[in-house]
Protein backbone atom coordinates (compact mmCIF):
# COMPACT_ATOMS: atom_id res chain seq x y z
CA UNK A 1 0.00 0.00 0.00
CA UNK A 2 1.70 3.32 -0.89
CA UNK A 3 1.65 6.47 1.80
CA UNK A 4 -1.21 8.12 -0.12
CA UNK A 5 -3.57 5.17 0.02
CA UNK A 6 -2.57 4.83 3.48
CA UNK A 7 -3.25 8.27 4.52
CA UNK A 8 -6.51 8.42 2.93
CA UNK A 9 -7.63 5.26 4.31
CA UNK A 10 -6.69 6.08 7.88
CA UNK A 11 -8.32 9.75 7.64
CA UNK A 12 -11.35 7.76 6.37
CA UNK A 13 -11.18 5.60 9.77
CA UNK A 14 -11.02 8.81 11.67
CA UNK A 15 -14.06 10.15 10.46
CA UNK A 16 -15.60 7.23 11.89
CA UNK A 17 -17.97 6.93 15.01
CA UNK A 18 -16.44 4.45 17.71
CA UNK A 19 -18.64 2.15 16.90
CA UNK A 20 -17.98 1.77 13.34
CA UNK A 21 -14.03 1.96 13.67
CA UNK A 22 -15.31 -1.37 16.14
CA UNK A 23 -16.71 -3.25 12.70
CA UNK A 24 -13.98 -2.06 10.60
CA UNK A 25 -11.70 -3.43 13.30
CA UNK A 26 -13.53 -6.76 12.86
CA UNK A 27 -13.80 -6.99 9.63
CA UNK A 28 -9.89 -6.45 9.39
CA UNK A 29 -9.36 -9.24 11.70
CA UNK A 30 -11.97 -11.25 10.06
CA UNK A 31 -9.58 -11.10 6.77
CA UNK A 32 -6.61 -11.36 8.64
CA UNK A 33 -7.65 -14.64 10.14
CA UNK A 34 -8.97 -15.60 6.32
CA UNK A 35 -6.36 -15.19 4.93
CA UNK A 36 -4.16 -17.39 8.22
CA UNK A 37 -6.49 -19.74 7.38
CA UNK A 38 -5.86 -19.98 3.73
CA UNK A 39 -2.24 -20.17 4.12
CA UNK A 40 -2.68 -22.89 6.66
CA UNK A 41 -4.52 -24.86 3.85
CA UNK A 42 -2.01 -24.23 1.29
CA UNK A 43 0.80 -25.71 3.84
CA UNK A 44 -1.19 -28.56 4.90
CA UNK A 45 -2.29 -29.38 1.01
CA UNK A 46 1.65 -28.54 0.84
CA UNK A 47 2.44 -31.85 2.40
CA UNK A 48 -0.33 -34.08 1.62
CA UNK A 49 2.18 -35.98 -1.12
CA UNK A 50 4.59 -36.34 1.41
CA UNK A 51 2.88 -37.64 4.24
CA UNK A 52 0.86 -39.95 1.17
CA UNK A 53 4.02 -41.46 0.16
CA UNK A 54 5.06 -41.86 4.43
CA UNK A 55 2.35 -44.08 4.35
CA UNK A 56 0.48 -42.05 6.79
CA UNK A 57 -3.57 -43.59 7.50
CA UNK A 58 -5.37 -40.76 5.48
CA UNK A 59 -7.92 -39.21 8.61
CA UNK A 60 -11.59 -41.32 9.18
CA UNK A 61 -14.51 -39.24 8.59
CA UNK A 62 -14.99 -39.09 12.53
CA UNK A 63 -11.49 -37.90 13.03
CA UNK A 64 -12.38 -35.10 10.25
CA UNK A 65 -15.66 -34.26 12.15
CA UNK A 66 -13.86 -34.28 15.47
CA UNK A 67 -10.99 -31.78 14.18
CA UNK A 68 -13.84 -29.48 12.55
CA UNK A 69 -15.64 -29.60 15.55
CA UNK A 70 -12.76 -28.22 17.93
CA UNK A 71 -11.66 -25.32 15.44
CA UNK A 72 -15.25 -24.00 15.00
CA UNK A 73 -15.46 -23.84 19.02
CA UNK A 74 -12.11 -21.86 18.88
CA UNK A 75 -13.34 -19.72 16.53
CA UNK A 76 -16.11 -19.13 18.33
CA UNK A 77 -14.72 -18.61 21.37
CA UNK A 78 -12.00 -16.54 19.56
CA UNK A 79 -15.11 -14.02 18.42
CA UNK A 80 -16.71 -14.12 21.79
CA UNK A 81 -12.91 -12.61 23.24
CA UNK A 82 -12.96 -10.00 20.40
CA UNK A 83 -16.28 -8.68 20.93
CA UNK A 84 -15.97 -8.50 24.80
CA UNK A 85 -13.08 -6.50 24.37
CA UNK A 86 -14.46 -4.22 21.52
CA UNK A 87 -17.80 -3.88 24.08
CA UNK A 88 -15.39 -3.00 26.62
CA UNK A 89 -13.53 -0.36 24.48
CA UNK A 90 -16.63 1.36 23.74
CA UNK A 91 -17.94 1.50 27.35
CA UNK A 92 -15.11 2.56 28.21
CA UNK A 93 -14.74 5.28 25.27
CA UNK A 94 -18.46 6.45 26.35
CA UNK A 95 -17.71 6.76 30.11
CA UNK A 96 -14.96 9.33 28.98
CA UNK A 97 -16.63 11.57 26.87
CA UNK A 98 -18.42 14.71 28.98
Amino acid sequence: MNAHTEQALFSKIKALAPEQVAEVEGFVEFLAAKSRKSAALDRLLSIAPALEAAGAPPMSDDEVSTLVAAEIKAARQERRAREQAEQQKLGSAQQTKP
